[in-house]
Protein backbone atom coordinates (compact mmCIF):
# COMPACT_ATOMS: atom_id res chain seq x y z
CA UNK A 1 0.00 0.00 0.00
CA UNK A 2 2.58 2.24 0.46
CA UNK A 3 3.86 1.99 -3.50
CA UNK A 4 0.18 3.80 -4.00
CA UNK A 5 1.19 6.97 -2.15
CA UNK A 6 4.26 9.30 -3.50
CA UNK A 7 6.83 9.29 -0.72
CA UNK A 8 7.97 12.87 -1.48
CA UNK A 9 4.22 14.87 -1.31
CA UNK A 10 1.90 11.93 0.00
CA UNK A 11 -0.42 12.03 -2.78
CA UNK A 12 -2.06 8.87 -4.45
CA UNK A 13 0.51 8.28 -7.11
CA UNK A 14 -1.93 8.79 -9.85
CA UNK A 15 -2.45 12.40 -9.33
CA UNK A 16 0.91 12.87 -8.02
CA UNK A 17 3.33 14.84 -10.40
CA UNK A 18 6.24 12.54 -9.37
CA UNK A 19 4.62 9.34 -10.38
CA UNK A 20 3.38 9.74 -13.55
CA UNK A 21 5.61 9.26 -16.95
CA UNK A 22 7.70 12.09 -17.82
CA UNK A 23 5.68 13.54 -20.23
CA UNK A 24 6.70 13.24 -24.32
CA UNK A 25 7.60 17.05 -25.37
CA UNK A 26 4.78 18.30 -26.99
CA UNK A 27 5.44 18.01 -31.05
CA UNK A 28 5.13 21.65 -32.85
CA UNK A 29 2.52 22.78 -34.80
CA UNK A 30 2.81 21.50 -38.20
CA UNK A 31 3.08 24.84 -40.83
CA UNK A 32 0.29 26.17 -41.74
CA UNK A 33 0.11 26.06 -45.86
CA UNK A 34 -1.21 29.53 -46.57
CA UNK A 35 -3.07 28.80 -49.94
CA UNK A 36 -4.45 32.30 -51.57
CA UNK A 37 -7.86 32.10 -52.07
CA UNK A 38 -9.54 33.25 -55.30
CA UNK A 39 -10.50 36.74 -54.83
CA UNK A 40 -14.29 37.08 -55.45
CA UNK A 41 -15.19 39.05 -58.59
CA UNK A 42 -16.26 42.46 -58.63
CA UNK A 43 -20.02 42.91 -58.90
CA UNK A 44 -20.76 44.82 -61.90
CA UNK A 45 -24.33 46.39 -62.25
CA UNK A 46 -25.76 45.95 -65.64
CA UNK A 47 -28.25 48.32 -64.85
CA UNK A 48 -28.33 51.15 -63.00
CA UNK A 49 -30.66 51.22 -60.18
CA UNK A 50 -32.69 54.16 -59.58
CA UNK A 51 -32.00 56.12 -56.77
CA UNK A 52 -34.03 56.63 -54.00
CA UNK A 53 -36.24 59.77 -54.01
CA UNK A 54 -34.41 62.37 -51.60
CA UNK A 55 -35.64 63.41 -48.16
CA UNK A 56 -34.40 66.89 -48.53
CA UNK A 57 -32.35 69.23 -50.67
CA UNK A 58 -28.95 68.23 -50.79
CA UNK A 59 -25.95 71.22 -49.97
CA UNK A 60 -25.25 71.77 -53.76
CA UNK A 61 -28.52 72.43 -54.83
CA UNK A 62 -28.03 76.23 -52.86
CA UNK A 63 -24.78 77.01 -54.33
CA UNK A 64 -26.24 78.61 -57.43
CA UNK A 65 -28.88 80.36 -55.35
CA UNK A 66 -26.34 81.48 -52.40
CA UNK A 67 -24.25 83.25 -55.68
CA UNK A 68 -27.22 84.74 -57.10
CA UNK A 69 -28.97 86.83 -53.89
CA UNK A 70 -25.11 87.85 -52.97
CA UNK A 71 -24.63 89.36 -56.18
CA UNK A 72 -28.68 91.17 -56.62
CA UNK A 73 -27.46 92.81 -52.85
CA UNK A 74 -24.23 93.66 -53.84
CA UNK A 75 -21.89 91.18 -52.72
CA UNK A 76 -22.46 91.15 -49.35
CA UNK A 77 -25.41 90.44 -46.95
CA UNK A 78 -26.31 89.62 -43.57
CA UNK A 79 -26.54 85.81 -42.67
CA UNK A 80 -30.15 86.09 -42.24
CA UNK A 81 -30.92 88.52 -44.41
CA UNK A 82 -29.82 85.76 -46.97
CA UNK A 83 -31.82 83.08 -45.52
CA UNK A 84 -35.25 84.69 -45.83
CA UNK A 85 -33.84 85.50 -49.65
CA UNK A 86 -32.98 82.21 -50.37
CA UNK A 87 -36.34 80.50 -48.87
CA UNK A 88 -38.09 82.78 -51.22
CA UNK A 89 -36.30 82.42 -53.90
CA UNK A 90 -35.95 78.50 -53.49
CA UNK A 91 -39.46 77.96 -52.49
CA UNK A 92 -40.60 75.94 -55.07
CA UNK A 93 -37.04 73.44 -54.72
CA UNK A 94 -37.07 73.01 -50.95
CA UNK A 95 -39.25 69.89 -49.70
CA UNK A 96 -41.65 69.07 -46.69
CA UNK A 97 -38.73 67.60 -45.04
CA UNK A 98 -36.67 70.72 -45.49
CA UNK A 99 -39.09 72.22 -43.01
CA UNK A 100 -37.75 69.67 -40.03
CA UNK A 101 -35.13 70.42 -37.63
CA UNK A 102 -31.99 68.51 -37.15
CA UNK A 103 -31.36 67.25 -33.97
CA UNK A 104 -29.51 70.39 -33.12
CA UNK A 105 -32.83 72.38 -33.65
CA UNK A 106 -31.76 74.16 -36.78
CA UNK A 107 -34.20 73.70 -39.83
CA UNK A 108 -32.53 71.13 -42.07
CA UNK A 109 -32.47 73.68 -45.79
CA UNK A 110 -30.70 76.29 -43.33
CA UNK A 111 -27.89 73.83 -42.31
CA UNK A 112 -27.43 73.11 -45.83
CA UNK A 113 -27.33 76.51 -47.12
CA UNK A 114 -24.63 76.92 -44.65
CA UNK A 115 -22.81 73.84 -45.68
CA UNK A 116 -23.04 74.87 -48.83
CA UNK A 117 -21.34 78.82 -48.28
CA UNK A 118 -18.37 76.54 -46.42
CA UNK A 119 -18.25 74.91 -49.85
CA UNK A 120 -18.26 77.93 -51.69
CA UNK A 121 -15.82 79.33 -49.16
CA UNK A 122 -13.32 76.44 -50.24
CA UNK A 123 -14.11 76.80 -54.06
CA UNK A 124 -12.73 80.98 -53.78
CA UNK A 125 -16.35 81.97 -54.48
CA UNK A 126 -16.92 83.62 -51.31
CA UNK A 127 -14.83 85.30 -48.57
CA UNK A 128 -15.22 84.01 -44.83
CA UNK A 129 -15.39 87.48 -43.44
CA UNK A 130 -17.01 88.77 -40.13
CA UNK A 131 -19.52 86.38 -38.23
CA UNK A 132 -22.92 86.84 -39.42
CA UNK A 133 -22.21 87.79 -43.13
CA UNK A 134 -21.60 86.36 -46.16
CA UNK A 135 -19.83 87.79 -48.60
CA UNK A 136 -18.86 87.16 -52.14
CA UNK A 137 -15.20 86.76 -53.14
CA UNK A 138 -13.87 89.31 -55.17
CA UNK A 139 -12.99 86.58 -58.11
CA UNK A 140 -16.45 84.85 -57.40
CA UNK A 141 -18.20 88.34 -57.71
CA UNK A 142 -16.12 89.63 -60.71
CA UNK A 143 -16.89 85.94 -62.64
CA UNK A 144 -20.57 85.30 -62.06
Amino acid sequence: MADEYCELCDLPRSQCIHGLPAPTPAAKPAARKTTSRPKPAKRVATTKTPARPRRWTPPEAFGPDILAVLREAGGELEAEDVFKRLEERMADVLLEADQERTPEGELRWRYAARRARQALIADGLMAKSRPGVWELADAGFASQ
